[in-house]
């Protein structure tokens, strides 16, 4: 359980680490009276979903058996 919880934990952060640059990319910034204002025209659910399979292998890998 260990061993899977940190293949899942290191799978999840290079999703999120991808998937989230690529969030990043697909992001606009334009100036408005002196401010700058970004608009993201990304997916979030990929950044969530490996957010959520790096949490879930974290805490699979700290399970005690």
């Amino acid at each position: 359980m260990k061993i899977l919880g940190i293949v899942l934990l290191v799978v999840g952060l290079l999703g999120l680490a991808y998937f989230g640059y690529q969030a990043w990319q697909d992001s606009e910034s334009f100036n408005v009276l002196g401010v700058d204002v970004a608009v993201s025209k990304a997916d979030w659910m990929p950044v969530i979903v490996s957010a959520l399979v790096a949490v879930l292998g974290y805490v699979l890998s700290r399970v005690k058996r």
